[in-house]
C-alpha cells in the first residue's frame, strides 16, 4: 500500500518561502512519476510541479521560476521549494505518485493521453498540507 505524508505547510507573508516535504512508503515502482498539486477554496485541484524517475520536471506556468521540485531517493522524500510566495499560492497542497508511463482518458469513444500535470494522471494521493500566504 502506497502512503504519502505531506508536511511543511504554514503561514507566511508574501515574498516569503516554504519547503514542503512528502514522505513516501510502500512504493515499488522502478520508474515513477511524483508531483505536487494544490486546491484553493472553491477551485479545482491543479497541478503545480512533477518529477519523474529520470529527473525530468514540469511546472505550471504560474509557479515557474519560483518553485522547485526535487526528490531524495535515499530518503524516499519529495520536496517542493516555494520562493517568492504570493497570496494566490494559498491552497491545500497535495503530494501524488504513480508509475511512469502513458495513461489515457477515454470519453465517448475518444481517448487522449493524460498530461503529467493533470489530477487524473495520478493514482496515489496524500492528505495534504495547508499553505497560507498573506499580503
Amino acid at each position: 500500500q502506497v502512503q504519502l505524508v505531506e508536511s511543511g505547510g504554514g503561514s507566511v507573508q508574501a515574498g516569503g518561502s516554504l519547503r514542503l516535504s512528502c514522505a513516501a512508503s510502500g512504493y515499488r515502482y522502478e520508474s515513477y512519476l511524483m508531483g505536487w498539486f494544490r486546491q484553493a477554496p472553491g477551485k479545482e485541484r491543479e497541478g503545480v510541479a512533477v518529477i519523474d524517475s529520470d529527473g525530468t520536471t514540469k511546472y505550471a506556468d504560474s509557479v515557474k521560476d519560483r518553485f522547485s521540485i526535487s526528490i531524495d531517493n535515499a530518503k524516499n522524500t519529495l520536496y517542493l521549494q516555494m520562493n517568492s510566495l504570493k497570496p494566490e499560492d494559498t491552497a491545500m497542497y497535495y503530494c501524488a505518485a504513480d508509475s511512469l508511463g502513458i495513461r489515457t482518458h477515454c470519453s465517448g469513444g475518444n481517448c487522449r493521453k493524460l498530461d503529467v500535470l493533470e489530477v487524473a494522471r495520478f493514482e496515489f494521493w496524500g492528505q495534504g498540507t495547508q499553505v497560507a500566504v498573506s499580503s
